[in-house]
């Protein structure tokens, strides 16, 4: 490599003792059937010893493509979806690719061409927690579309990946029942959405088949302030008060502590209140929060995965993910 600062694959070549297209070939990942295995593992250390990176630029350009994939989501402060994007970061960089993320202009739902025309930027899109169509003018003449949290998509639909909403909300249900809550009542985001849909569902389904539950249900936004006040309606309210208040997202759980607090009751010894999330917030609380344990960053990193299936046209099936029930010290035996 005398003279140059960076191998170069006629270096690998050299090293390995192959043409250059062979390893054009390996490195592509396109050698099988035309290359035996000892010569890819020939290249593939070469290439290692070298420290030789294929030129990504120069590969695009061959291909018709930019190795870039859009991520819209709905906040780009929300610690969740930064958590998402470094899974999906992680496999993109992997694969020779580069993501842009891209919040949705309203938080939530469709999300505008951030581009002008993205097919000509990008090569394909992950949205997170949108209706299915959200993108639908930025995914139209067959750029690849996956969605993120938007429940099961129709047959030759965009491929999803979701997480076990109901299997969460169920675990909380029951971890509440279980300690003897009847009065329970759900601060529920006020966003119609597939994931928020399923937990108002569910919440209701559960607490259906529990004699002597006496549910109950506040919409509010998805902020500190919107769910404190919804947790006073909640807790001063006509009838029976709540001894738990199953919330939405650990945001919202936050707000209901707060409330609780101005309102002189204690948690958990007057009053339960889980999340939903497992946030850092969770355990920056006083008591800890029950919360619901997202895999956020396999979120990102199977979105990701599913993408480049689809880019390079292979089948790719709908994912879900397992949630995990956290119990911790703001829920307690019903007073």
């Amino acid at each position: 490599m005398a003279g140059s600062d960076r191998p170069t694959s006629r270096d690998v070549a050299r090293v390995a003792g192959v043409s250059q297209a062979t390893v054009s070939l390996v490195l592509g990942g396109k050698w099988r059937g035309r290359v035996s295995e000892r010569t890819a593992e020939a290249v593939r250390g070469a290439a290692g010893e070298l420290g030789y990176r294929p030129n990504a630029a120069a590969r695009s350009l061959r291909l018709g493509r930019t190795r870039t994939a859009l991520l819209v989501v709905p906040a780009l402060t929300h610690e969740y979806f930064a958590r998402v994007y470094a899974g999906a970061a992680r496999v993109a960089d992997a694969h020779g690719f580069g993501v842009v993320l891209y919040p949705s202009p309203e938080g939530v739902g469709p999300a505008r061409d951030p581009f002008g025309s993205a097919r000509a930027a990008i090569d394909g899109v992950i949205a997170s927690s949108m209706a299915a169509d959200a993108l639908a003018g930025i995914a139209e003449g067959g750029l690849p579309l996956v969605m993120l949290d938007s429940g099961p998509g129709a047959a030759g639909g965009p491929p999803t990946v979701d997480l076990a909403v109901a299997d969460g909300i169920r675990q909380v249900v029951r971890h509440l029942v279980g300690l003897g809550h009847r009065r329970i009542t759900h601060l529920a985001a006020d966003v119609d959405t597939w994931t928020f849909r399923v937990r108002a569902q569910t919440v209701r389904e559960e607490l259906a088949g529990v004699e002597g539950a006496l549910p109950g249900i506040e919409r509010c936004g998805l902020n500190v302030r919107a769910a404190h006040d919804a947790a006073v309606r909640a807790l001063t309210g006509a009838g029976p008060r709540p001894t738990a208040l199953l919330c939405d997202g650990d945001i919202l759980a936050a707000g209901a502590c707060k409330a609780a607090r101005r309102l002189g009751l204690r948690v958990p010894q007057d009053l339960s209140v889980s999340g939903f999330d497992d946030l850092e917030l969770a355990t920056a609380l006083d008591p800890e929060l029950t919360t619901v344990r997202l895999p956020a960053e396999e979120v990102g990193a199977q979105g990701m995965a599913t993408l480049l299936g689809r880019i390079d046209g292979v089948p790719v099936a709908p994912v879900e993910l397992p949630v995990q029930l956290v119990p911790r010290g703001s829920t307690a035996l019903a007073p």
